[in-house]
């Protein structure tokens, strides 16, 4: 995945330009003109000016005070490390003044070892109709030579002419279902759009790049060879989500979907009940049917329509298996017994979080189970001054330190089942994703992900059906 991006830039850009009632010349004119007198401000007597390199045009859409400051923050911090030309568009479609109010501010980095660079943030507030012709507007402000990727912040007005409008200057849409007004009618428009779209336009969503951990999580499960023959065997999947309305389970239906287009199944029925449970049946030729099992598991620190869990089952090859994967797993706290006097310990503290940490803490139980079974009565009586053999102290054993933090909504549990082997697990940490992190995640993938394409429409034949 990619590496959450540095917050080190400036709390606040400096502002070098705003106008009230302007037109779009006056805006590329001024842009022109703060790059000209940087570029000539860093260049030395001997030198010529350094030419600004740009790799994209990334324009966010935002709707609401709240969306545009999302998007201000996010393309900041990807246009302070990636050369690219970031603007914001303020659409207020219900002012009917017709205008156009426009800043620039701008971000200075001086790396030790290059040249400084500057990342100018161009924001327009566009009221009335003008907003009808985004793509007429931002057109003069473009690059040639390098793709432009459309971010709206929040919900796009699917099927009207103002998408369909800008999307005509745009490589790629970039959405987040997980903040749609109307998340279930929305990602069926989304469906359409990807569907239906011209070959040349990539669709991202950043739903789609916070599910990675859990897709890894189960892909790495059937990684092994000896493990293939368990997909044919899958018999059960049960998925818990936070919420109970139907637009609450479009990850769980996103995830189900990529785990249905990649191994073939077939959607055969689907029906809901209460609470939120919904329950599907797929089947694939020479594969067990299997039973999918959707059900509301609310948890307080989870946004509505996150994945709470994924478990797994089935049978192949005269072996049954599990897979459990749990986020934020409840745990029973160790409780710790006091030091005793004297220095001896019923429970030892691992080293550390390696095997040698591990080792460490075994060679000191072991030399004070030897301590204790040889002077027991003796070291007692010394150590409390009780009678020998009254109140005779715990044997010694290991507890490893507790790795779980108070906020551990950031933690996936994978549980492997397989037989009658003992269990294994494994504990994943998953580092927080901000918008302009998942951003990058996306773009660095590429938007046309052919993965994605069918996922998105496994899931939503599954969403209609239910």
């Amino acid at each position: 995945m990619a590496q959450a991006v540095s917050t080190t830039i400036a709390l606040e850009p400096n502002l070098e330009w705003s106008g009230e009632g302007v037109s779009m010349n006056e805006v590329v004119a001024t842009l022109s003109k703060i790059r000209k007198k940087f570029a000539l401000a860093e260049a030395k007597e001997t030198e010529l000016p350094h030419p600004r390199n740009c790799i994209m045009t990334l324009l966010a859409v935002a709707s609401t005070d709240a969306e545009e400051r999302r998007a201000q923050r996010a393309v900041r911090a990807i246009g302070n490390h990636h050369p690219a030309q970031v603007i914001v568009v303020r659409d207020q479609p219900e002012l009917r003044s017709g205008r156009i109010d426009a800043t620039i501010t701008t971000d200075t980095l001086r790396p030790q070892s290059a040249s400084a660079t500057q990342c100018e943030l161009i924001t327009l507030r566009v009221r009335g109709v003008a907003g009808d012709h985004l793509s007429g507007l931002i057109d003069p402000l473009l690059m040639s030579g390098v793709p432009n990727y459309l971010w709206w912040v929040g919900t796009p007005p699917f099927g009207k002419r103002e998408l369909e409008d800008v999307l005509k200057i745009c490589d790629a849409l970039l959405v987040d279902s997980a903040r749609f007004d109307a998340p279930y009618r929305s990602f069926l428009d989304l469906t359409s759009l990807v569907s239906h779209s011209h070959q040349r336009l990539g669709v991202g969503d950043l739903q789609w790049a916070r599910l990675e951990p859990w897709r890894e999580s189960i892909a790495q499960f059937f990684a092994p060879m000896d493990r293939r023959p368990f997909m044919k065997g899958i018999s059960e999947i049960g998925v818990d989500y936070s919420g109970e309305g139907r637009g609450n389970r479009v990850a769980a239906a996103l995830l189900i979907g990529w785990l249905a287009s990649a191994l073939g199944w077939k959607l055969e029925k689907a029906a809901g009940g209460t609470g939120g449970i919904v329950v599907a049946h797929f089947a694939a030729e020479g594969w067990r049917p299997v039973q999918v099992v959707f059900r509301s598991m609310p948890k307080a620190h989870l946004a509505q329509g996150e994945i709470g869990a994924i478990r797994i089952g089935g049978a192949a090859g005269g072996r049954t298996f599990n897979l459990s994967v749990l986020r934020d797993p409840e745990r029973s706290h160790v409780v710790r017994p006091e030091v005793g006097a004297g220095g001896y310990r019923a429970l030892h503290n691992a080293g550390g979080e390696d095997e040698a940490g591990l080792e460490i803490a075994q060679r000191k139980v072991e030399w004070h189970r030897d301590v204790l079974q040889e002077n027991a009565a003796q070291l007692h009586h010394t150590a409390t001054g009780d009678l020998p053999g009254d109140g005779r102290p715990q044997k010694p054993a290991i507890v490893v330190r507790e790795r779980r933090r108070q906020d551990n909504s950031r933690v996936l549990l994978t549980m492997i089942e397989i037989g009658e082997a003992a269990p294994l697990r494994h504990v994943q940490h998953v580092e927080p994703e901000d918008e302009a992190t998942l951003l990058l995640e996306l773009l660095s993938h590429g938007t046309q992900d052919r993965v994605f394409g069918r996922s998105i429409t496994a899931a939503a034949e599954l969403m209609t059906s239910i």
